[in-house]
């Protein structure tokens, strides 16, 4: 991903921001999912991304030596969660969030390259490791989902014997 053109602190306010976000959605998601296994799962993913979030405040309380204002939009176009209606299927809401948390480690290996500091370095670079991990139980659970959904699909007639 090519951030060059963005200042640092547009930087992380956006990871701070998508944090945010993400933690938000993952919430929701976790509470409209019928599946507590897979709440469970969410619930941990939103957890972890506080956890995220609180690291990079003080990664940005370092550099900038001021407390993070987030901007009401991202100044760098990140992908966006659209948890949509309650007729959008969850798999579809997963969906997106994998290709974010794709996106998100991606940001992160970039991020990393604008420090010289090693400890920041290697814990952004150990942030993307996290979010391939998030991406890979996401899809673990797309798939269960979609198998789930596609019993739950009534064609007419279905039920007509001879």
């Amino acid at each position: 991903m090519d951030i060059s053109s963005y200042s640092l602190e547009d930087l992380l306010l956006a990871a701070i921001k998508s944090e945010v976000d993400a933690r938000a959605i993952y919430d929701q998601l976790a509470d409209k999912v019928n599946n507590a296994f897979l709440s469970d799962k969410l619930r941990f993913i939103a957890g972890e991304e506080k956890k995220h979030k609180e690291f990079l405040e003080s990664v940005y309380k370092m550099n900038m030596k001021k407390e993070p204002i987030l901007p009401e939009i991202s100044p760098v176009p990140l992908p966006q969660i659209n948890i949509g209606s309650s007729m959008t299927p969850p798999s579809e809401v997963i969906f997106q969030s994998m290709n974010a948390e794709e996106a998100a480690s991606d940001f992160y290996r970039s991020l990393s390259e604008r420090f010289e500091d090693d400890e920041t370095k290697k814990m952004l670079i150990y942030l993307s490791e996290m979010e391939i991990g998030h991406f890979k139980l996401l899809e673990l659970e797309k798939v269960k989902l979609d198998r789930e959904e596609e019993y739950e699909i009534q064609w007419d007639m279905m039920h007509v014997g001879p």
